[in-house]
């Protein structure tokens, strides 16, 4: 087993060697408008990002992701040595059952390979059209790097997995951020996932470029709208929505 693997009766992690001194560790899991997940994906395209392993439990689906015809893993870990960063993005959901393990699990593993930061990136639902980019850190240090670059987060809550790995890195002491891009939907919203990019690439001076998402976002609003328009006749009237923001 590496020095970089974990491995518990619920969890195991397991990578080659990162041989990124002090990185950035950057998550992106599945949530609201799938935020973190295509943002973290767009990033791994764009820096080239090497496979370096995956992170597992007996408490995932008993799935394989499957791309171009070869297996992987539906969560998985990649390493850019050139920007000195780490991702860890997910084709799954975590169940709360085991949001509490995964987030134990990784912040111990993150501490082994020496990161020095964790950048977590998920949705927020808001009432406005407007994309913006809502941000909550755990260290006041954080907080001053963000608070000229996203809408800080006043009073509120992060659900799911991405608010569980924000509380173990409160508790473990680990410098993070949150940056929740602003959706109006459930269904996957690359526009989010754009302006969080924007947001990363202030912050880190990255170049990745958010054309592809933008092109990629007016696909699915024409796929939405010719859906909308076929099912319009079957459609049931719904209440007023009221704005209860969700993260995660």
């Amino acid at each position: 087993m590496a020095v970089t693997d974990y491995d518990n009766n619920n969890v195991k992690i397991i990578t080659a060697d990162i041989k990124s001194e002090n990185p950035v560790l950057i998550e992106g899991f599945p949530g609201i408008g799938l935020v973190g997940n295509i943002a973290s994906q767009q990033i791994i395209d764009e820096l080239k990002m090497e496979y370096m392993g995956s992170i597992d439990s007996r408490h995932f689906p008993p799935i394989a992701v499957l791309y171009e015809g070869l297996i992987n893993m539906p969560v998985r870990i990649y390493e850019s040595v050139e920007h000195n960063m780490v991702m860890i993005v997910s084709d799954i959901p975590i169940n709360p059952v085991v949001a509490y393990d995964i987030s134990k699990a990784l912040l111990e593993w993150a501490k082994s390979i020496n990161v020095k930061e964790i950048v977590s990136l998920a949705g927020i639902a808001t009432m406005s059209e407007d994309h913006k980019v809502f941000g909550a850190a755990t260290t006041l240090e954080m907080l001053e790097r963000i608070k000229d670059k996203v809408e800080l987060f006043q009073m509120g809550t992060i659900s799911g997995i991405s608010g569980s790995i924000m509380g173990e890195c409160f508790v473990s002491k680990m410098p993070a951020i949150s940056l929740l891009g602003s959706t109006m939907s459930q269904n996957p919203d690359p526009r989010a996932a754009a302006v969080v990019i924007d947001v990363l690439n202030l912050l880190y001076d990255f170049k990745i470029d958010t054309e592809g998402l933008i092109e990629q976002a007016e696909k699915i609003e024409i796929e939405m709208q010719r859906l909308a328009e076929d099912v319009r006749s079957t459609e049931q009237p719904t209440g007023p929505r009221k704005e209860f923001p969700m993260y995660g």
